[in-house]
């Protein structure tokens, strides 16, 4: 059992961490203080080619790994930026790939792999149905060529920054399906063609996240862009939610280290009463068992990645592993924070910029409790 990174994965990290430099902590102030999409960020990181890690050569990404795509989002996070701005390019498209025709496939694939196209809009989530997908509403009404849907979609992000939406609609009512996941279809929409049929709510967060609420008003959508067969969309997007949940899990990985080091580097720099906080053991204790939990959750994720990327089920793994590194981040977030004392709420420290990241990803969640 080998537990080093590959040359290659950590070429990568080497690769990705001096492009994501090149954003300190400045520019994602700025960002934040402007409620501003990281456009120049993104666009570094799509000419690079890292967000198209996960798309096959033969479509015109480089086919990479799932845990080399960890890697690529660990990293951006450990550098201070903030991955789940772009995240959503890389691993959207995955239900496209699986199950989506070979006429879908070269018509965005390759677009995405160029950044021509942003496909990092999913519409899952409703207000009344939350995390119970079964009982969304949203319905496509079977037509002539087509279908057209009505419904509502909340949490929408990056809509606003997107070119297509993968929606996820119910296409046969709740109460006429012999099996409860059956009934629910996947569509792709191409947003301008949509025009006023899609209309989107920004919702004001307390970081900036841009997310949407999705108003969806007799929008037609032809047959040649639902992904692959009627009533199968649930079972579709099953199937690609274990690398979105090891994906975010990086992301909580990068985020925990960087909290670390900055706490380590404040602790040691601080001095009080003649010496350094960090020589007390209660600023010390903290910090250390933040690290060893980031470390065994690490552990955890790069254990389901490698599953996955061998073909076999990781179902539990990776759960396990989204649990377990936004808990980590958690404790390293707060352990920075109460090593920086009144200094972490101060933006120009950055400490309060990046807390939010895991507060969302642990506390608001459900990976880590229902709410």
């Amino acid at each position: 059992m080998d537990f080093a990174y590959s040359s290659t994965q950590q070429e990568i990290r080497a690769a990705v961490g001096e492009l994501a430099r090149r954003f300190g902590d400045a520019y994602w102030r700025d960002c934040d203080a402007r409620e501003a999409y990281p456009d120049a960020f993104v666009a570094a990181m799509t000419e690079a080619g890292w967000l198209a890690a996960l798309i096959p050569e033969q479509y015109g990404g480089s086919g990479l790994g799932l845990l080399d795509a960890c890697v690529i989002l660990e990293e951006i996070n450990r550098q201070g930026g903030n991955a789940a701005t772009c995240h959503a390019q890389m691993y959207t498209m995955a239900s496209v790939l699986q199950h989506g025709s070979e006429a879908q496939k070269q018509a965005i694939l390759p677009r995405i792999a160029t950044g021509d196209l942003r496909l990092q809009a999913f519409g899952v989530t409703e207000p009344d149905a939350g995390s119970n997908t079964l009982r969304i509403k949203t319905f496509a009404k079977k037509v002539n060529g087509g279908y057209v849907i009505n419904g509502q979609k909340i949490w929408t992000s990056r809509f606003r920054q997107s070119d297509m939406y993968l929606l996820l609609a119910r296409t046969t009512p709740y109460e006429d399906v012999a099996r409860k996941t059956d009934g629910l279809s996947l569509f792709l929409v191409d947003i301008a063609k949509a025009g006023r049929a899609l209309q989107p709510r920004t919702i004001d967060t307390m970081l900036n996240h841009h997310t949407n609420e999705v108003f969806i008003d007799n929008l037609e959508v032809a047959d040649e862009w639902r992904v692959g067969e009627e009533g199968q969309g649930f079972r579709y997007l099953l199937s690609s939610l274990n690398a979105e949940r090891l994906l975010v899990s990086s992301e909580c990985v990068g985020d925990g280290k960087w909290f670390v080091e900055r706490a380590r580097t404040y602790a040691t720099g601080r001095v009080v009463f003649d010496k350094p906080i960090g020589a007390n053991q209660g600023v010390a204790f903290p910090v250390a068992r933040a690290h060893m939990s980031l470390s065994a959750a690490e552990l955890m994720r790069n254990q389901a990645a490698t599953l996955f990327d061998q073909g076999q089920p990781c179902g539990g793994e990776a759960n396990m592993a989204k649990y377990l590194c936004s808990e980590a981040s958690w404790e390293a977030a707060e352990a920075a924070m109460t090593t920086y004392g009144g200094y972490g709420v101060a933006t120009e420290y950055d400490i309060e910029r990046k807390w939010k990241e895991p507060c969302t990803a642990s506390r608001t969640a459900v990976a880590s409790s229902w709410r």
